[in-house]
């Protein structure tokens, strides 16, 4: 037997733990189940209330119909005072008597249940009324505590993100690697293609063709009849060429 006890109160902690931590990560889901209880509470107090009104409504009623009664008494025991009939007039005003007597006691019970039916409206509108004031402060705490635990969660991912910049073994020493030794191999290539020419001779090259482009150059001003000059500036001088006499008998004709 104290085996059993033990054991069930070690389950009884265990269910107790789970569900504590149900509650904590799942604080809508309590408001939320806050807010059917008190619907459900308001539904039993709503039906008492109506129950103590249907009460006060139904002595409403007997007031009235004793009421018309008494008067219907009164006008016959004048009537049957005024015939001479004694006896009749006597049984009717005891009867009339009676009903006042319950007049009475009804009119104080309409009074004591009309006093209690508002007594507890009132009271049922002011737990309404607190219980959304509670309701809406819980909805507010929570949007804080959110909030919060966003904030939180955001700090402590931009904690990581730094430290990581900051990891030479990161993803940005490894771009950082990897352009450096693109950048390594591209000037070694460059190096390279730069010492196998010979630049000398180039030069012998450039002078070669600048030196074709002069003799080029003379030749054809030699056959315009044009004497080259060494300044490329000077201006062409024309050589006045001697007419021979087949020259002069073309030009004759």
């Amino acid at each position: 037997m104290a085996i059993m006890a033990r054991l069930k109160r070690l389950v009884t902690g265990f269910v107790s733990l789970f569900v504590s931590g149900l509650e904590r990560r799942n604080p809508e889901a309590l408001i939320e189940a806050a807010r059917q209880e008190f619907r459900d509470r308001m539904a039993h107090y709503n039906l008492a209330l109506a129950q103590m009104a249907g009460i006060a409504e139904r002595l409403k009623a007997q007031i009235t119909a004793k009421t018309s009664k008494a008067k219907d008494l009164e006008r016959r025991i004048l009537a049957n005072h005024q015939a001479n009939n004694l006896e009749l007039a006597g049984s009717l005003a005891r009867e009339l008597q009676e009903l006042r007597a319950d007049l009475s006691s009804d009119t104080k019970e309409l009074e004591q249940t009309e006093d209690a039916y508002q007594a507890n409206l009132r009271q049922a509108k002011i737990s309404q009324k607190e219980f959304e004031e509670k309701i809406r402060k819980l909805d507010k705490q929570l949007s804080q505590v959110k909030i919060k635990e966003a904030q939180a969660e955001a700090a402590s991912a931009l904690g990581n993100v730094a430290f990581k910049v900051g990891d030479m073994g990161d993803t940005m020493k490894t771009v950082e690697e990897v352009l450096a030794k693109r950048y390594e191999t591209s000037a070694g290539k460059a190096r390279v293609a730069k010492d196998i020419v010979d630049m000398d001779r180039l030069k012998e090259k450039e002078t070669e063709r600048k030196a074709l482009e002069q003799v080029a150059l003379a030749e054809f001003l030699a056959s315009q009849g044009i004497q080259a000059t060494s300044s490329p500036a000077a201006a062409p001088t024309v050589v006045n060429k001697e007419i021979g006499p087949w020259q002069q008998a073309g030009q004759g004709n």
